[in-house]
């Protein structure tokens, strides 16, 4: 079969072995399957990833100088049947396979391809048939709402929250349409780029602004958020409703925590769902006077991921409306590039048998 595999630092297209499967694993043809900001991460700084799995105690499934085939947001066909599932259903699957030896981590493994081949293997376990007759583009996109969707249950909002999303890739759409699902707002939405702005508005985002001509910032008194603890308690003195602001830090590039500190009205909760892949500073201070609280979020649970498939099938959620290509195997390594360096592009699919 054909593959996008790294190697030796580069994405090239070459042939490789169709994986076996083992016991309750099931063969699968990849249909589509998404670019992913960590894609585009772990391309870059693969070896750096293994060592800092590594010093976190962890054992990473990729291997330095090996072929490595990523790609995890992915909606496959199924090959042979297998239990619940006939040859011909169009499925998705939380990215994990079971294996004899544990776990293995789609799209991050040195042994197991992942969607960014014509085959992979799935776990019969962890597979969901896609429902509605809803299109393999748009069930791909179940794995990136999912982690919108788990940083939204993380930030444990309320109805009196104003939310403020920072940064309008893939991620932060995702936590914008998973707060429009759950009927949840005013949320504020910024991004540099026009073409990302306009994609927050489709998601349902109630202000647009964007940093380059005002602060992201400038709308918490509009919508009744105090700016520091003092107005807070003048406000609740007067029998006001205090709303509380609920920022989500979606860029993952260095100083912005540091940034929205000293921005940030007095008692926010900032969820962090930007993957950050360098080495960052902050002064804690600027976090203690406001008690601002951080909450970091990683992945998401298996009940996120099938509620982010019923929002997609049910048309619950705009969020089809981030992909802009589908591109195949061939122009997967340009498409990389692409995402890397034109911010108006912002959900590439990888079709690996166009």
């Amino acid at each position: 079969m054909r593959a996008v595999i790294r190697r030796h630092g580069k994405l090239v297209v070459d042939e490789m072995p169709a994986p076996t499967p083992g016991p309750g694993q099931v063969p699968v043809k990849t249909l589509v399957c998404g670019i992913c900001g960590s894609d585009l991460h772990a391309l870059d700084h693969y070896d750096h990833m293994i060592d800092l799995t590594g010093r976190l105690g962890g054992f990473s499934q990729m291997k330095k100088g090996a072929d490595t085939v990523f790609g995890h947001e992915f909606c496959c066909e199924v090959l042979e049947a297998s239990g619940p599932f006939k040859a011909g259903d169009k499925v998705v699957s939380v990215p994990g396979l079971m294996t004899a030896s544990g776990a293995a981590s789609l799209g991050y493994s040195s042994e197991y391809p992942g969607g960014f081949a014509q085959e992979i293997l799935l776990s019969e376990a962890l597979m969901l048939s896609v429902p509605n007759g809803l299109s393999a583009e748009h069930a791909a996109l179940t794995e990136p709402l999912a982690v919108g969707e788990h940083a939204v249950a993380k930030a444990e909002p309320g109805r009196d929250d104003v939310f403020l999303v920072i940064g309008c890739g893939p991620v932060g759409l995702a936590v914008i349409a998973s707060l429009k699902a759950r009927g949840l707002g005013p949320v504020i939405a910024a991004d540099f780029s026009p073409q990302r702005r306009a994609a927050a508005e489709r998601m349902g985002a109630d202000r647009i602004v964007d940093p380059a001509q005002v602060s992201p910032h400038a709308s918490w008194a509009e919508f009744k958020v105090p700016g520091t603890r003092a107005e807070a308690m003048m406000a609740q003195m007067a029998g006001q409703t205090v709303k509380r602001p609920v920022i989500f830090e979606c860029v993952g590039a260095p100083g912005v925590l540091q940034q929205l500190a000293e921005a940030a009205p007095a008692g926010s909760r900032i969820v962090v769902a930007g993957v950050c892949m360098e080495t960052d500073r902050v002064e804690p201070l600027a976090f203690i006077v406001k008690e601002i609280e951080l909450v970091f979020v990683f992945g998401y649970a298996r009940e996120e991921f099938a509620a982010s498939l019923a929002n997609l099938a049910e048309g619950r959620t705009h969020y089809p409306d981030i992909i802009t290509g589908v591109v195949g195997l061939a122009e997967t390594p340009d498409a990389f590039v692409r995402l890397q360096t034109d911010k108006s592009q912002i959900k590439i699919l990888v079709a690996p048998g166009k």
